[in-house]
């Protein structure tokens, strides 16, 4: 399976804004979009003139960063939303969100979507009582998302549950802290989703 392994930093600054890639370090000074809020290389302080295109493919590459998601597989999320009724965008962003590594980020169960994601492969949550280890499983409205029992006693997990609510859960989920069950009350709505992401861009890009 093909993944980026250079540095997740490079990232934030090339598309000028923070994607929350690296957890608890995005937070504190040492963040490097923090530290050097410009594009990466010999000539990233330098201006540039980007045509339409550019700023659509940026916005575009933005958001299949921010969730961790390949080229194709952001396309075919694209291919989805457009069958979808409503608009294109909001229907993108909704099937992203619906990500089973990017629901255990917002629960605050991961300190990043990397991290998450690592531990859905790994087999550490439950959907409806049963296992799921795919990442990009889609829960749906009325799905209960919950930490295995064998895992809550390690110490990884501990770690976790320590932070845990560190960050706000969104409306749309139901988190009980207590059995480290979450119900999907309803899906969510484009102002529940809490990103910096011109959805419209990225609608015009693919539909060139």
């Amino acid at each position: 399976m093909a993944r980026y392994t250079d540095a997740v930093c490079r990232m934030c600054r090339r598309e000028g804004a923070k994607l929350f890639l690296k957890g608890e370090r995005c937070y504190s000074d040492k963040c490097s979009f923090t530290r050097r809020a410009y594009a990466p290389g010999q000539h990233g302080q330098g201006r540039k003139k980007v045509s339409e295109y550019g700023i659509q493919m940026r916005e575009k590459q933005k958001a299949r960063r921010y969730y961790g998601v390949l080229e194709g597989q952001f396309a075919g999320y694209y291919e989805e939303a457009s069958r979808q009724p409503g608009m294109t965008g909001e229907n993108l962003l909704r099937l992203c969100e619906s990500r089973l590594d990017n629901i255990v980020y917002r629960l605050g169960l991961a300190s990043s979507r990397a991290e998450a994601r690592q531990l859905v492969v790994h087999g550490h949550y439950n959907v409806n009582g049963k296992r799921v280890d795919i990442p990009s499983y889609q829960v749906r409205e009325g799905d209960v998302v919950a930490v295995n029992e064998k895992t809550r006693g390690s110490d990884k997990m501990k770690a976790i549950i320590e932070t845990c609510g560190a960050r706000p859960v969104p409306v749309w989920l139901d988190l009980n802290k207590e059995t480290l069950e979450a119900k999907v009350v309803r899906m969510p709505n484009r102002e529940d989703i809490d990103v910096d992401i011109q959805e419209l861009l990225i609608v015009e890009y693919y539909s060139k």
